[in-house]
């Protein structure tokens, strides 16, 4: 290998033309994009990890990690927006860094989506298997017992180690992921129509559990509003704040996902940055109401739960009847969210087997579907696989820190294209660029460095793991390369 090929980046032409092939199909317009980034984003944030970053890390100021997570979000979903509608094409990130700052970037930064989305899917299906659980308990038909409902896998109390917790297998985990799998081999204007009637269904329960919990918040729950920190980093404080942002924020990954399906946009300069800002805006909204709400209903350590909604309505038995409707919701919720993890997943590793940085099954798609069925079957399997072992800590670390260095290097890519090709059409330009993308760089990198020490130490042996394989195959095999090394 030699620095000089590991820096080539791929012209904006080429990704610009491989945008005008009709391998996959254009079925999605606004109200569909839209509703792909709003199916990304509201389900594991506010159904899941809301409660367990509120118990562990923020307390009632969870409201200020959803607002810093926002924020940063704004400033990378504006880049992302740029790059977008410049380059339509279904690689999100990994495709504007190898137009921006090299192939070695770009296979770092879809390695790291790989470990995004995939994690994020198995991530979900965690917090689907909880609910499921619950809403058998609730009829009093729950026939799975705890060892094939729970992770046989837990991190310990110092997050290096990981040991056996004596279950067999998380089965409803590996069997969400499974129905989501197929539904996402059949076609993408299948899954868009299912996605927007489950965005529908649980955007209205969100909305209820809002309004019609809000008049039972105490507001003695709210103090203090920032616990006292209890000596360990990222434990209440502000540093609880900060860390609590760095877990939920994943949860905004969602709008990232629009980016991927540019390629099957109908009109994507225009729709892509409606989509991406448009889901982004209201789900920051929403999810600033949730926690409030959550965290005045309860004192933030009975939230400790990876059904938190539920814990906080069940306190209150003049909103038992919305419990219900909050489980059916978050099952419908989450599984809208494991779809809109697939997808994404499915497509940059299309896009990547097209530049020849990964074996060529990985780019096929199926003749009749026409959709990447093979990539879409293995990231099925591997997510199922992820999701029926893992527990949701180290899971949901693990696509944060994965999202967080995809932001980063995406606003430094923006940067980078305005000095190098200042000439380029671009039909959504960021306001401020110089202000706007080092702002995302610095609230994504401050996220991404309260994150504990051992998720750090994961996405080093992850990352060595992928430089392996680039050197091994990627390099080899670029097509960019090819005919100058030839």
């Amino acid at each position: 290998m030699n620095i000089k090929g590991m820096l080539a980046t791929k012209p904006i032409a080429a990704y610009q033309k491989e945008a005008s092939e009709k391998s996959l199909k254009r079925a999605l317009g606004v109200p569909a994009l839209v509703a792909f980034g709003i199916g990304g984003i509201i389900g594991t944030g506010i159904f899941v990890l809301t409660g367990l970053a509120a118990a562990q890390h923020a307390g009632p100021a969870i409201v200020l990690s959803f607002v810093l997570a926002g924020v940063g979000c704004m400033f990378a979903g504006l880049c992302y927006s740029e790059f977008a509608a410049m380059v339509p094409v279904a690689g999100s990130a990994y495709a504007y860094s190898y137009a921006t700052l090299g192939e070695f970037v770009a296979w770092f930064v879809g390695w790291n989506l790989i470990l995004e989305y995939m994690m994020a899917a198995s991530t979900v299906a965690v917090g689907w298997s909880r609910y499921f659980v619950k809403l058998l308990d609730h009829y009093g038909v729950n026939f799975i017992p705890p060892s094939l409902s729970s992770a046989p896998f837990e991190a310990g109390q110092t997050g290096f180690h990981v040991h056996a917790t004596g279950a067999i297998v998380n089965l409803p985990a590996v069997a969400i992921v499974g129905a989501a799998t197929w539904l996402c081999y059949k076609g993408i204007k299948e899954s868009a129509f299912v996605n927007t009637i489950i965005v529908a269904i649980k955007v209205t329960i969100v909305l209820a559990v809002i309004v019609f919990g809000f008049k039972y918040i105490n507001v003695a729950n709210w103090h203090p509003y920032i616990p006292a920190n209890t000596g360990t980093f990222g434990e209440f404080g502000l540093s609880g704040v900060a860390m609590a942002s760095a877990i939920i924020f994943f949860a905004y990954i969602g709008f990232d996902g629009v980016s991927t399906v540019a390629q099957e946009a109908k009109n994507p300069q225009r729709d892509l940055p409606i989509g991406m800002l448009g889901s982004l805006a209201i789900c920051t909204v929403l999810y600033i109401l949730m926690s409030a709400v959550m965290t005045g209903l309860v004192p933030y350590t009975q939230l400790n739960d990876a059904a938190p909604v539920a814990v906080a309505l069940e306190s209150h038995p003049q909103l038992a009847w919305l419990s219900t409707w909050v489980i059916w919701g978050a099952l419908f919720g989450l599984t809208s969210v494991i779809i809109t993890m697939i997808i994404p997943q499915a497509r940059i590793w299309l896009t990547m087997s097209r530049d020849g940085l990964l074996p060529k099954f990985f780019g096929a798609v199926h003749p009749k579907f026409r959709t990447p069925h093979v990539s879409t079957l293995i990231t099925g399997v591997l997510a199922a696989t992820f999701g029926g072992l893992l527990p949701i800590g180290i899971l949901g670390e693990l696509v944060s820190i994965g999202t967080l260095i995809a932001f980063i290097v995406v606003c430094l890519g923006i940067m980078v294209l305005r000095v190098t090709r200042p000439e380029l059409k671009r039909p959504f330009r960021v306001w401020a660029v110089w202000f706007t993308a080092p702002m995302g760089v610095l609230f994504c990198a401050g996220m991404a460095y309260s994150l504990p020490t051992p998720t750090w130490v994961r996405l080093l042996v992850w990352s060595l793991i992928g430089i392996v394989v680039y050197a091994v195959y990627g390099y080899r095999n670029s097509r960019l390369r090819a005919p100058q090394e030839s």
